[in-house]
């Protein structure tokens, strides 16, 4: 008895450990809604390698690219419910918080409207991706609000291609922004995260 107790409890700790979230597969005519600020639009490069752009030829999906530059998470939150209706996407990819950062706002506020713009695309029958942003600094990491959200809410998250693009000087335009070939390589990091996680 004790050993299969023991040997139960073993089970439960490995399914719960590693792997990503599954999101449901996306159909061939499915849309996918890239919502976010600067880092969405493509700041640093030309339109076309912009990492929707990128990611569309990557996974064969409809991408529609929802990026405003200079955004703070709090006017994204009040953005999104009119891109949701108007695109009707069976996934979003939401990547904001950049420029809260930047204007010093409370973090427990920028981790509030992310985790309401997640919520409402759910509501909306949307599955979502959270991407996390780093905060500018000596080492730009992305704070921990990002992940705390995605395993509260179940989602594939993607934490590290940002970080890496944005400590590379071969990757980015400026200080916060990809340029053409740190867009193509978020774009490989989230086509990868769909993969993974079943999307396609």
């Amino acid at each position: 008895m004790r050993f299969r107790r023991t040997t139960l409890l073993l089970l439960v700790l490995l399914a719960g450990c590693g792997d990503q979230p599954r999101l449901k597969p996306l159909a061939p005519d499915a849309v996918v809604l890239a919502f976010g600020d600067s880092l969405t639009f493509g700041t640093g490069a030309n339109a076309s390698e912009s990492y929707p752009v990128r990611l569309e030829a990557l996974i064969g999906r409809k991408v529609v690219a929802a990026g405003v530059p200079g955004e703070a998470s709090a006017a994204g939150l009040a953005r999104l419910p009119a891109a949701l209706d108007e695109v009707k996407p069976k996934l979003v990819i939401v990547c904001e918080g950049g420029n809260d950062f930047l204007q010093k706002l409370d973090e427990a506020q920028i981790a509030n409207n992310v985790r309401a713009m997640v919520r409402l695309a759910i509501a909306q029958g949307a599955q979502v991706v959270l991407i996390g942003v780093p905060k500018p600094g000596l080492l730009p990491s992305p704070p921990d609000f990002y992940e705390n959200i995605a395993k509260e809410l179940g989602l594939p998250y993607e934490g590290s291609a940002l970080k890496k693009i944005l400590t590379d000087n071969e990757l980015k335009s400026d200080m916060v922004h990809p340029n053409a070939r740190g867009y193509a390589r978020l774009a490989d990091a989230i086509a990868a995260l769909l993969k993974k996680a079943g999307a396609l």
